[in-house]
């Protein structure tokens, strides 16, 4: 009688200890940012902050990407839980859009919100001569990492301004910082760079030599023909030098998931994200265009069921 009540005991002490292990598993949250010199980077930091001190049992990393394309494809794939990504690069992964750099439909992709807006900046050394979209005709110019956000950008601006790689006289395909330090060596002329206000490797380059801002006309935007695509202007002031606004074309960020992300988990990120805007928008100024009444808007997949639940208890959707 004695030994089966040691075994009860045993087997109950077993259980409970598998039982707290299965508890206390911890929840492994990596968040897929851009390059360290761009925007994506500090608030991917800021945000794995938020989750590691306000989700229980989180263990969360950052991971430096090549962006957009390349987050969505490690989402489909498992490795990562939340990613950056411009809003034309969700589209063509949903849509699998092979030129755009899917193979197939990335069916498993999940919104979480729809963030801040990237603005496409065409920045030249003033040595250069540039100073419109026709003047990049012969000249040195890097596009981002190929069949990145950014790049994909480039195609959609040159071709709506009836331009091509073939009328530069050499495209690269650079990253941010690697293209400012092209430019300033003067090995490059102009870099084209998709991203948030105030990003840290055109404020690097304004301040150490003079620079044109290339203007991308609202007609030029216009042609492009997509929803995503929006005439605004960068603000006068917001680089060094720049003395008036600049028209360019913008197109809005957002934050996915997937489906094997837990709706609690989902839920928490989400939470976590609007209810500490103020920290965010300190990590980059870019963060202070992320609105709640604007979170659910021009998504082109399904909401994370998590982040639904949020939404509707924030009154943002029925």
């Amino acid at each position: 009688m004695r030994m089966k009540k040691r075994f009860g005991l045993l087997a109950a002490a077993v259980a409970l200890t598998a039982s707290s292990a299965a508890f206390a598993a911890p929840t492994f949250l990596n968040v897929l940012t851009g390059g360290t010199s761009g925007v994506y980077y500090p608030i991917g930091v800021a945000l794995s902050q938020l989750f590691s001190n306000g989700i229980d049992g989180a263990k969360t990393s950052v991971q430096a990407t090549k962006a957009s394309v390349e987050n969505l494809n490690l989402l489909q794939a498992g490795r990562g839980e939340l990613a950056f990504s411009i809003g034309d690069s969700v589209d063509d992964a949903w849509n699998g859009v092979e030129d755009a750099g899917f193979k197939a439909p990335l069916t498993r992709l999940r919104a979480i919100a729809a963030i801040y807006p990237n603005y496409i900046q065409i920045v030249a050394s003033q040595e250069s001569g540039i100073k419109t979209l026709e003047d990049l005709k012969g000249k040195r110019i890097s596009v981002g990492a190929p069949r990145s956000g950014t790049e994909l950008n480039a195609r959609a601006i040159f071709k709506a301004a009836g331009l091509s790689y073939a009328d530069m006289g050499r495209v690269e395909y650079m990253p941010y910082a690697e293209s400012v330090e092209l430019i300033k060596n003067r090995q490059l002329d102009a870099t084209l760079q998709s991203s948030g206000l105030g990003m840290a490797a055109i404020r690097d380059l304004a301040a150490m030599m003079p620079i044109n801002f290339v203007e991308i006309p609202k007609e030029v935007t216009d042609k492009i023909g997509s929803p995503v695509y929006q005439s605004k202007p960068i603000p006068a002031g917001t680089y060094d030098g720049q003395d008036a606004d600049v028209m360019t074309a913008a197109i809005t960020n957002m934050l996915i998931t997937h489906e094997n992300v837990s709706d609690e988990v989902a839920y928490q990120m989400t939470k976590l994200m609007f209810d500490n805007l103020p920290r965010l928008a300190s990590s980059h100024s870019a963060a202070r265009d992320i609105r709640l009444e604007t979170a659910t808007q021009g998504l082109p997949i399904p909401l994370h069921p998590g982040a639904e639940r949020f939404y509707k208890e924030a009154g943002v959707l029925k």
